[in-house]
């Protein structure tokens, strides 16, 4: 019995210290109208730390992020963009709290993506749909290795 009992303390700890451990894949989406295909690293960037950012053509940008303000989803989002650790990236996104559309869940970004023109989301791979597009990142595509937002 004592075999048992040291198993499941074991599984059970196991549990609770892998499923937040478990890393998120994030993609860079747009309304199906948008012809944009690739976007580097660095432009990603820029669009997060503009107050107001622009397309390649000069037209505006609205950058969309999933969850409120204190989201993992979002601080994932500007860790890895701004390559910042957990804490600058809540900092950034408290500063900053007027320069983004923030959506309470991942369908609410692709809906608002297909609704407002010129805006790109960023949102969790597996809520991608076919009614929006899927931008590369430097080339790479969602799932590739080496993509930023892996």
């Amino acid at each position: 019995m004592k075999l048992f009992e040291r198993c499941t303390v074991l599984l059970l700890f196991a549990g609770v210290f892998w499923l937040p451990c478990e890393a998120k894949n994030l993609a860079v989406v747009v309304s199906k109208s948008n012809n944009t295909g690739n976007i580097t690293s660095g432009d990603l960037a820029k669009m997060l730390e503009s107050p107001s950012p622009k397309w390649p053509d000069g037209n505006n940008m609205t950058v969309i992020l999933p969850g409120g303000l204190n989201a993992q989803d979002a601080e994932l989002a500007v860790e890895r963009v701004l390559k910042v650790n957990q804490m600058q990236a809540r900092k950034f996104l408290a500063d900053h709290k007027n320069a983004f559309v923030i959506c309470s869940s991942d369908q609410d970004v692709l809906n608002k993506v297909q609704s407002l023109p010129g805006s790109v989301g960023l949102v969790d791979v597996y809520s991608i749909n076919n009614a929006i597009h899927v931008l590369k990142v430097d080339g790479k595509l969602p799932l590739e290795q080496g993509y930023l937002l892996r």
